[in-house]
């Protein structure tokens, strides 16, 4: 496992080029099947347009697929996936929308034109780092609760959930790297009374 960029939301924009309206949508996925679903989502929303190209990047099996659906070869698809490649961005599909103004662009004014509309589509988006992060919970008493709350922001951690009971029970997850940091700061603050549990891993935004 291994941190990687992607997309934080979906978003989209555009901008007219000699005539020619161009639309970029972005979108984080994760699956051939989602990437696949928002693209015959904008196909059938804009229909009538002229050329509905598409790109998109997984990590599961490392894929990548593009499509100039009629654009001359490599004018179209290829510019918009060139763009989710220089940014690094992963687990994202780009559909460019256009309808056509009656201005021919040529070759080199569509690839431009494509890669623009992938490049504003990606910047409307946002692009956020995923890192690996371990999933902990802590049990506390009381008294040493208000320490926990703010050592766990200390090394990068964020809460997803507190149980107050007879003791108090944190869920939440930080960085895998400062894992053994936080442990260990733990158990000193603690006088050894306290430990964490780590529960899994997973990916997650670390501000």
């Amino acid at each position: 496992m291994s941190d990687y960029l992607t997309l934080r939301k979906e978003s989209s924009d555009e901008f007219i080029e000699k005539r020619s309206r161009f639309i970029g949508y972005a979108k984080p996925v994760t699956t051939q099947e989602e990437a696949m679903d928002f693209i015959n989502a904008i196909r059938a929303k804009h229909w009538d347009a002229t050329h509905n190209v598409y790109a998109y990047v997984l990590r599961d099996g490392q894929s990548r697929r593009y499509s100039d659906d009629g654009e001359p070869s490599g004018t179209a698809g290829v510019p918009v996936l060139d763009v989710l490649l220089k940014e690094n961005i992963t687990d994202c599909v780009v559909v460019a929308t256009r309808y056509f103004g009656g201005v021919l662009l040529g070759a080199g004014g569509l690839v431009r034109a494509y890669s623009h509309t992938s490049k504003i589509a990606v910047e409307a988006a946002g692009i956020m780092k995923m890192s690996v992060c371990s999933v902990m919970s802590v049990t506390c008493d009381y008294n040493y609760y208000g320490r926990l709350s703010s050592l766990i922001p200390e090394y990068g951690g964020i809460t997803e959930d507190t149980d107050f009971g007879e003791n108090v029970t944190v869920r939440f997850y930080l960085p895998k790297a400062n894992e053994p940091l936080f442990e260990a700061k733990l158990v000193d603050s603690s006088f050894g009374k306290f430990s964490a549990v780590k529960i899994c891993e997973k990916y997650a935004e670390i501000e």
